[in-house]
């Protein structure tokens, strides 16, 4: 018996270094699971279709630390072993179709589904994030992302919550104090793009022009913010299908925020997470908007959901056309001079990134994001000057026609362009993928062909001579002019604050030495539609006229500012510096400071908090207790930024006895 459990790993091992895929077909997992909020797992039962290629003796799920039981196949026991990675299955396996494997499984997951909430404050949800081969961690699945399966799951919940996944709502049935969810996918989908998210939520619906449902979820007390967080969906969904000239491929489109999301938004597969923290009212969607994620996780659902990579070799197909057709989405809501304005951004940061050194390869595996993302992007744009709009929009349809539920490799998209422009792109390739540069001298001539981007290059006034004056009164686009305050901020007289916005904001974070003469029109700054305004325009104007301190506080004491508190995080500060003001609240100001430390609160007010109560050198026990409880959290920058000041605070005499003793009652 020992030999034959030998032999059978050792096959095993075999067939793990070469690809499954070869021998077996996932075709669908249907998931009846139940989350338990007591003790953060997941249970269920499963059912996994699949079909066998070619002959072996073994196959097997990828599964992270689960137990199982009951494991049958075609309704009989089967010889199966959990390594606590994968759960393997050994069996004389035929060439054969619709096979079944049934089983119960537990999971307790360390990463991928989150349990947020439930023991503070926060909105309690569970949420799932499982890029890249994070499913199998709370999912019997594929880590693979060469296999597509159609995941069809029920979910068993608390009914006081709303419950989404991927695909259609089929239906929900009431079972007492708990709802069963029933959700059908339809098409086949790589497991990292399995989604599961559960609140407290209301939503609204809209349908496209082609009539794909559009669902928007929002907290019920942020009804006001519903507008501007998602302002242009509608729009941008109907730009994208028809400029992509592929039909959305998917049932419905469902968007849904969540509480300290690890990332800026997942484009998992028609249903897209997203941070909360994108969700904001009319005067912060003109700081920090969700439009360009938005865009974004939209563009995915075909360059990365439709069509995925074969590895990450070919990583740009998916991030660099979801950040150019973001663009192009971003182009139709703000016009052409924004699209090529961030063009020109992501060009000074990958010349950057060159003279750093750290240039690489667009089909470098281990590229940054930066190249990823938007060299990718400036690839698209080129390539489509090169070639022509109709060529180009010819190469991505059949590109998505004949690759449809597949993988592809980059080769398979320049052959398409190939055949669309009747042209050899070897130079191309090398210029714009191969090499491990960026052509910034030929990315400036094409941006080049917009006046818009000649002004602003032109816009230069380093000699700080008459030059500047000129500028700053000149009718030149608002990036140009903040481009020129940036530069002498000095110079600024009053007519320029009755610019726009973008300009006006420059003024705030650049001009910190406010003349007398300005002292009116900088004033003016404190009402302006920009939390980012208001936050510089008080610092300043605080620290530069004194005598003024307690009147710019009671002008801004109700202002909250973006989801992060931006402003009032800054007003508690500036209210506990100023020994005139409010002294019987100072007691009650610092603890709102402190309060915002705690769990209760997402992890970028908390580390605005953290870093201003450092700042003051002030830190409460109450403080330091809940930075030791953030060294834990679930996003690694966050945790990385708790434990880097945990350490600075430990080699304070001040905190170290504290710290010591606080660290022992959590041991």
């Amino acid at each position: 018996m020992k030999y034959i459990l030998v032999s059978i790993g050792l096959f095993f091992c075999h067939i793990a270094v070469s690809q499954q895929a070869d021998y077996v077909d996932f075709k669908k997992i249907q998931a009846y699971v139940e989350p338990d909020i007591s003790t953060k797992r997941i249970s269920g039962d499963i059912q996994v279709v699949f079909e066998i290629l070619k002959p072996t003796d073994s196959i097997f799920l990828d599964s992270q630390n689960m137990m199982f039981s009951n494991v049958l196949m075609n309704g009989e026991e089967i010889l199966h072993k959990n390594d606590g990675k994968k759960l393997i299955l050994f069996h004389s396996f035929k060439a054969s179709q619709e096979n079944q494997i049934t089983f119960q499984y537990t999971a307790t997951p360390k990463k991928a589904l989150y349990f947020v909430g439930w023991d503070n404050e926060a909105p309690n949800q569970i949420w799932t994030q499982g890029q890249g081969k994070y499913t199998s961690n709370w999912l019997p699945s594929i880590d693979d992302m060469n296999d597509k399966i159609e995941f069809d799951l029920t979910i068993e919940f608390d009914s006081n919550y709303q419950v989404i996944s991927n695909g259609k709502l089929i239906d929900t049935q009431v079972l007492g104090d708990k709802t069963i969810w029933n959700y059908n996918m339809k098409q086949p989908m790589v497991s990292y793009l399995v989604a599961l998210a559960v609140g407290k939520y209301n939503k609204i619906e809209d349908v496209s022009a082609s009539g794909t449902p559009l669902h928007m979820y929002y907290y019920p007390k942020d009804s006001i913010k519903v507008e501007p967080t998602y302002r242009y969906t509608t729009q941008m969904f109907n730009f994208l299908e028809t400029e992509i000239g592929f039909p959305y491929p998917w049932q419905n489109y469902k968007q849904i925020p969540v509480h300290d999301f690890l990332y800026s938004g997942m484009e998992n597969t028609g249903t897209t997470i997203f941070a909360d923290t994108f969700v904001v009212d009319s005067i912060g969607f003109n700081d920090r908007n969700y439009v360009n994620v938005n865009a974004h996780e939209l563009a995915h659902q075909w360059f990365g959901n439709l069509v995925t990579e074969t590895s990450g070799t070919h990583h740009w197909l998916q991030e660099g056309f979801a950040t150019y057709y973001a663009l192009l989405a971003e182009r139709d809501v703000f016009g052409k001079n924004y699209y090529y304005m961030r063009l020109y951004e992501y060009a000074q940061e990958l010349l950057e990134q060159d003279s750093r050194k750290e240039g690489t390869s667009l089909l470098n595996p281990k590229s940054s994001s930066t190249t990823f993302y938007k060299k990718g992007a400036w690839v698209l744009h080129a390539l489509r000057e090169k070639i022509g709009d109709d060529a180009f929009k010819t190469t991505v349809k059949s590109y998505l026609e004949i690759y449809q539920f597949r993988n592809v490799e980059t080769s398979n998209f320049i052959t398409e362009a190939e055949k669309a422009s009747g042209l050899k792109l070897d130079n191309f390739v090398a210029t714009w993928l191969d090499s491990q540069t960026f052509p910034y001298n030929e990315a400036l001539v094409s941006l080049e062909k917009s006046q818009y981007i000649q002004e602003y290059l032109m816009a230069d006034c380093e000699a700080k001579n008459a030059k500047c004056d000129y500028y700053l009164s000149a009718p030149i686009s608002d990036e140009a002019k903040a481009k020129i305050i940036a530069q002498v901020p000095e110079r600024i007289t009053a007519d320029v604050f009755d610019d726009g916005l973008k300009v006006r904001q420059a003024i705030a974070k650049n001009l910190t030495k406010i003349p007398l003469a300005l002292k009116s029109d900088y004033e003016s700054l404190l009402t302006d539609k920009s939390y980012i305004t208001i936050e510089s325009a008080l610092y300043n104007l605080w620290v530069n006229f004194p005598e003024k301190q307690v009147d710019y506080l009671n002008q801004t004491k109700a202002i909250s500012g973006l989801p992060d508190k931006n402003v009032r995080l800054l007003w508690l500060v500036l209210a506990l510096s100023t020994p005139e003001y409010e002294a019987a609240n100072k007691q009650l100001y610092s603890d709102e400071l402190v309060s915002y430390t705690s769990a209760d609160y997402s992890f970028d007010v908390r580390q605005g908090a953290f870093s201003y109560l450092n700042a003051l050198n002030v830190f409460t026990e109450t403080a330091i207790a809940n930075l030791i409880v953030a060294t834990n959290h679930h996003s690694w920058q966050f945790k990385s930024f708790a434990k880097n000041l945990l350490d600075q605070l430990s080699n304070s005499e001040k905190y170290e006895v504290i710290i010591q003793r606080l660290t022992n009652k959590n041991q």
